[in-house]
């Protein structure tokens, strides 16, 4: 008639009374310890004993819930912090980097005695055939076609075309590029070919001309697009030839090409 469950209920009821009822008699004679109090303590001190623990374990699992849900939330605010002052470390490190970049232009500029425009490097060719950039530069400001571009380290390339704000730079590692050059120590004049990103070849350099690998190379300002005496690398590779009038010649350039941000156009 009655299933499991409703009789362990009522058991449990009826061992619940029967305990109260036990110390409610217990109650009137507190100083007699008699069998009443005996069976009383037996039967309801385990049971006030597994509802504290119970209870104790309830308040211990929902403290330290709170607990860590603060926690959870005091991590989650130091992390954004920590990405601030991250973001913000990193931003004065770039503004640092880009002041000392700006600063070595502007010396280059006093050191120069043409006219010279600073400019960013904004795009570089997507197609891949040309070694080109864009800079930040166009014929407003005075850009036009053949004008040569550089950098404190040395020749960067110049211009072959200009829209309105912007300028393609042709740079001299390309294979198409061609620069007037001289070695600044003996003065033997070639012409520096771009071959790939970090040399180009100095052509034209007879055999019995005195040249040796360190020697710096300029430019000679014969061939109307670079001033003379403007850095283009330093020779690094020599061989000679059986046959043949010329030497086999590389110089590695000063400019870094996959870091270059910042140029100076010569207006003149």
């Amino acid at each position: 008639m009655f299933s499991k469950r409703s009789v362990r209920i009522l058991c449990v009821i009826l061992f619940a009374l029967s305990n109260i009822i036990l110390l409610s008699i217990s109650a009137k004679h507190p100083h007699r310890y008699t069998i009443i109090h005996r069976v009383a303590m037996a039967g309801i001190v385990p049971f006030q004993e597994s509802v504290i623990s119970t209870m104790r374990f309830c308040r211990h699992i929902w403290s330290h819930y709170f607990y860590l849900v603060a926690v959870r939330q005091e991590c989650d605010q130091l992390q954004e912090i920590l990405a601030r002052a991250e973001m913000e470390k990193n931003r004065s490190l770039e503004s640092e980097l880009a002041c000392q970049r700006l600063r070595n232009l502007l010396e280059m500029k006093s050191e120069v005695s043409h006219r010279m425009l600073p400019s960013q490097v904004v795009g570089l060719d997507p197609s891949g055939w040309f070694k080109t950039v864009i800079i930040n530069r166009g014929s407003m400001d005075g850009v036009s076609k053949g004008m040569a571009v550089t950098a404190p380290e040395g020749i960067v390339g110049h211009v072959i075309g200009a829209s309105y704000r912007y300028a393609k730079v042709l740079l001299a590692i390309d294979r198409s590029s061609a620069i007037d050059a001289l070695v600044q120590r003996t003065r033997f004049r070639g012409i520096v070919e771009g071959e790939t990103s970090e040399t180009c070849r100095f052509k034209y350099i007879v055999k019995k001309a005195d040249i040796r690998i360190g020697d710096t190379v300029i430019s000679s300002g014969l061939d109307g697009l670079f001033p003379k005496g403007l850095r283009v690398g330093v020779i690094s590779e020599i061989s000679k030839p059986l046959s043949g009038l010329f030497q086999e010649v590389r110089i590695r350039l000063f400019v870094d090409f996959a870091r270059l941000e910042e140029v100076m156009v010569i207006l003149e």
